[in-house]
């Protein structure tokens, strides 16, 4: 028995990501204000693969960057887009800021898998600052703060109020 093999190596516990969520935690408020929607929902994106709960405020004031002619057609034409049997089957097109921004960082998640639902879960985008997070402290990401005047920039809410959103 002396000349057995020693066990293989332990493996390490399951990684961070996996751990169960505490839901009863407080989430990480982002203020969107003067922010570069990319870049925003990049960021948030790996904060909800880490397993944090993410709220974005103020998702009318996140920007664009181009001209507004050129973003407001690209919308018009992504809106075309139908099933040609039946258009009430889908797609469906978001034009609320707040629903175009969880689209956008729906797709930076990885969805068809079980972390990237998940993710998806812990995410909540809203108009305005809701009275329930008025309270708690608001953080920006420094590299997704737009660098020049805001008339380089089209926001989402002007965005979604040509494109057929009613305030």
């Amino acid at each position: 028995m002396a000349d057995a093999k020693p066990d293989a190596k332990a493996k390490p516990d399951a990684k961070a990501k996996n751990k169960p969520v505490d839901k009863t935690s407080r989430p990480i408020v982002v203020d969107g204000t003067n922010h570069i929607a990319g870049r925003l929902c990049s960021n948030t994106a790996k904060l909800l693969l880490q397993g944090n709960r993410v709220s974005i405020v103020n998702s009318e004031n996140i920007m664009i960057s181009g001209r507004k002619k050129g973003i407001v057609g690209e919308y018009r034409e992504f809106l075309k887009i139908a099933s040609i049997l039946h258009p009430k089957h889908g797609p469906f097109h978001p034009r609320k800021p707040d629903t175009i921004i969880s689209r956008m960082v729906r797709g930076m998640l990885p969805r068809d898998k079980p972390s990237g639902q998940a993710a998806l879960k812990r995410l909540r985008a809203y108009v305005g600052v809701p009275k329930e997070l008025k309270s708690i402290k608001k953080t920006q990401f420094e590299k997704s703060i737009i660098r020049k005047s805001n008339a380089y920039y089209t926001s989402m809410g002007e965005l979604g109020e040509y494109v057929g959103w009613n305030k």
